[in-house]
């Protein structure tokens, strides 16, 4: 059945080398991730408070500081070949806080998918003038999660079609929404000024929750040399781009107002604009999330289900949501979800790089999974949140950062001082499925 469905793609197994990708297509792919309307809106938001060139500067920092991150953990994945939650088992949370943060990622992820669906469905329904936007959040829901359960390759694919079509359509926005580019270039900010660290930390909180949950997207990359290429292009050139595109607009218009101009475009051209917008960074998304749903299932009822089937029956649960108008009302639910993944990456990079307390066992199995991991470990249990509190409540510095530096120095302090103390879960006789098969 699930071959029906669609591919696997090794959610409960290291990815063998026969089924890395090139660097390109992984990069095309993080490219399409950080080239959404968000960060479109994100760049209008800085331009409407800053000149061009300190719009510039700030979107470099953040670029800079999104780099390091996604690398350092995406280094991760790429040397193991797992996904950010089942990884997680054997870097610092052990199957019970493994299994929360597959929890978490998939209510994050269907949730965001779900919020992008419906701004798909209703700017299709306004520009077609046919079929209701339930309608049409359905239709675009359905063509994304097949896409999803067809896996990576799938989802190379549609990035190669969409980004460029994206990238176009953008081109043309711009200009037919400046007049003088030149002269918008050298404008003053026309709207209340933003200060460069709280444009800064904008830039960084736009894409964290991305850039900590790299391993999802790594795993598939064949060298630490293609995590660095494909995460430096497609990060920076992504903020570069759109983020910028974003300030030319607010300059030029001397509003934030994106989706008004978006609107305003001609027809089936602005529709396509937020398409492919869309489609580039929902797959991932749904793909993220069936990772997660199936990792959860693992932990907590040793029950071993198959991606392809969970893409699906995700992706039909986040279209009816979007069709019903549901998940709109949880926006900010979502956002506040969005405060734990920090802390998740510092404890991550702390317990793979620093204290080591299981990095011999994941690594002496390759290519095999560990057979047995901490059952959980009561230091993350209080770590975590505290650093996610923390991280928001400090009066300085930005708060992801602020939560991810936060985790990562209380778990290095605590692995000195000896108190990853665990419960270890026995190793199971069932076979591990797929550990050396490609999808």
């Amino acid at each position: 059945m699930a071959a029906l469905l669609g591919r696997d793609d090794q959610a409960l197994s290291r990815v063998p080398d026969q089924a890395r990708h090139s660097w390109w297509s992984v990069a095309t792919q993080r490219f399409g991730q950080t080239t959404a309307l968000s960060q479109l809106l994100l760049g209008a938001t800085l331009g409407f408070g800053m000149t061009f060139w300190g719009a510039f500067v700030a979107i470099t920092i953040g670029a800079v500081l999104l780099n390091v991150l996604a690398v350092t953990v995406g280094v991760i994945g790429q040397r193991e070949g797992l996904s950010t939650a089942l990884l997680s088992r054997w870097t610092g949370f052990g199957h019970a806080g493994s299994a929360m943060l597959g929890l978490i990622i998939a209510l994050s992820c269907t949730g965001w998918f779900g919020v992008q669906t419906g701004l798909a469905g209703g700017t299709l329904a306004g520009v077609a003038g046919v079929l209701p936007s339930p309608v049409w959040s359905l239709i675009f829901g359905l063509a994304v999660t097949v896409i999803a359960a067809c896996g990576v390759r799938w989802m190379a694919w549609a990035a190669h079609v969409a980004v460029p079509a994206f990238l176009l359509l953008l081109v043309w926005l711009v200009l037919t929404s400046v007049g003088d580019v030149a002269s918008t270039l050298a404008s003053p900010a026309p709207g209340p000024p933003i200060g460069m660290l709280t444009a800064i930390t904008l830039v960084t909180g736009s894409f964290i929750v991305g850039a900590a949950i790299a391993p999802d997207m790594t795993r598939f990359n064949r060298s630490e040399a293609d995590v660095v290429k494909q995460t430096v292009l497609g990060i920076t050139a992504g903020e570069w781009v759109i983020s910028l595109a974003g300030v030319v607009i607010a300059h030029g218009l001397g509003s934030t107002d994106v989706m008004g101009v978006i609107g305003r475009s001609s027809g089936w051209i602005g529709a396509l604009v937020v398409v492919t917008a869309v489609l580039k960074i929902n797959d991932w998304n749904l793909y993220s999330a069936s990772l997660g749903l199936v990792n959860f299932f693992d932990a907590v009822f040793d029950v071993r289900i198959s991606r392809a089937q969970v893409t699906v029956v995700v992706g039909c649960a986040g279209s009816f949501l979007a069709a019903a108008g549901i998940v709109h009302q949880f926006s900010g639910f979502l956002a506040v979800l969005g405060v734990v993944f920090p802390p998740v990456a510092g404890i991550m990079i702390a317990e793979y790089y620093v204290v080591r307390r299981w990095r011999n066992e994941i690594i002496s199995t390759r290519p095999r999974v560990p057979r047995s991991a901490p059952s959980w470990v009561p230091a993350t249990v209080v770590i975590w949140p505290v650093a996610a509190v923390a991280g928001e409540l400090l009066p300085f510095g930005q708060s992801s950062v602020n939560a991810l530096v936060l985790a990562f120095a209380l778990y290095v302090a605590a692995g000195r001082l000896d108190l990853l103390r665990m419960r270890t879960r026995r190793a199971t006789n069932r076979k591990v499925v797929g550990e050396a098969s490609a999808a």
